[in-house]
Formats: structure tokens, sequence, C-alpha cells
């Protein structure tokens, strides 16, 4: 099983993140932040990736600091759970529709973490967060699983629907990105032999 936990403790946020890469798409997640509470459900749903999030933070403050530690701890239990990284497809893509909207996510678990992210809010907020914490929860996220992560709005215009196709874009990418190729079960995806 290709597993992880990460326990990030700062002194402005205590987060436990447990990953199963090779789960069902179960979730325990509590950040203290409903909305993205929501939005990392459904990153586990549609990926199968069973997560479990337990965070606490200085919610006081802004949801800044939560939002970011959240998305390094998923992001570190990813690429502690991937290890050498073999067999893996590496790259996986989705079009989600969501009603009105439609996103496209592209992404490359190489190592070389970079974010294209191509969605614009017309709300400052959704529920009781910031929209333009979405866009540094990708960001943080991609830095510290070491992908590169394309994700790009086609068209649409609910915010809500926005941001949700494009943490269930991810989920899809990320579950076919992570999957175990049959023909290359033993083999690292890359002619340098290493990602």
């Amino acid at each position: 099983m290709r597993t992880a936990t990460i326990s990030r403790t700062t002194k402005e946020t205590a987060i436990e993140v447990a990953v199963n890469l090779d789960g069902t798409g179960e979730y325990d997640i509590s950040t203290g932040i409903g909305f993205l509470d929501h939005m990392l459900e459904q990153l586990s749903r549609h990926s199968l990736i069973d997560l479990a999030v337990k965070a606490t933070g200085d919610l006081h403050i802004d949801q800044h600091h939560t939002t970011e530690d959240t998305a390094i701890a998923i992001g570190e239990a990813v690429a502690r759970a991937l290890g050498e990284k073999k067999g893996i497809r590496r790259y996986g893509d989705a079009l989600s529709p969501m009603d009105e909207t439609l996103t496209r996510t592209a992404l490359d678990i190489s190592g070389r973490p970079y974010l294209v992210f191509d969605v614009e809010f017309t709300q400052t907020r959704l529920g009781e967060m910031d929209t333009e914490l979405f866009e540094h929860w990708f960001h943080s996220f991609a830095q510290a699983a070491g992908i590169t992560l394309h994700v790009e709005t086609l068209h649409g215009a609910n915010n809500h629907h926005l941001i949700e196709s494009a943490f269930k874009g991810l989920a899809r990418a990320l579950r076919s990105a992570v999957e175990i190729d049959p023909r290359k079960a033993d083999a690292i995806p890359s002619t340098k032999g290493m990602l």
C-alpha cells in the first residue's frame, strides 16, 4: 500500500494528514474552514485517494496559514506515498464540467513544481473563505508534491462551480497520474531514470 502520514506543527498551525493512494476515496476532513473541507472532500472522493486531515490554526487572524499549511502537508504526504514513483503513469489530465463551468486540468509528477492557475473569480469570498486563497492552496500543494500543475477555466460564471470544478479536475488528473501502469510497473517513467 502506498500510504503516508505527515505531521506539521508551526506557531500558526498544527496539521495531521494521512493518505492512501490506493484507496477508495474515503475521507475524514476537519480544517475549521467549511468551504475548504468541502473542496478536500471532493479531492478525495474523485481521486480515490483516502484522505484524513485534522487541522487547527490561527483562524482568529485569518485563514491564510491554515489553507497554506494544509496544502503543504497534503502535498508532502502525496510525495512521500509515491516514494521512488516506480510504475506510475506520471501524467494526468481532466476536463471537468459543472453546469455552465468547464475546467481543464493537466499535471506531471515530474519533481519540478510549477503552477499555472487561470481561474478568475468575481466574488471575494465563498462561504467564509477568501477566493484569493484558492490559487495559494494549489500553488502550495504543487510545490510540496513536486508536480507541474495547470488549471484553466475554459468557461464559467458561478464562483462556487469555478473552484469546485478545479478541485474535481485536480482529483481526476491526480487519480490517473498516480495509478500504476501494469505495462511498466517496475520502471520509473523517465528516460533520466529518476523523477
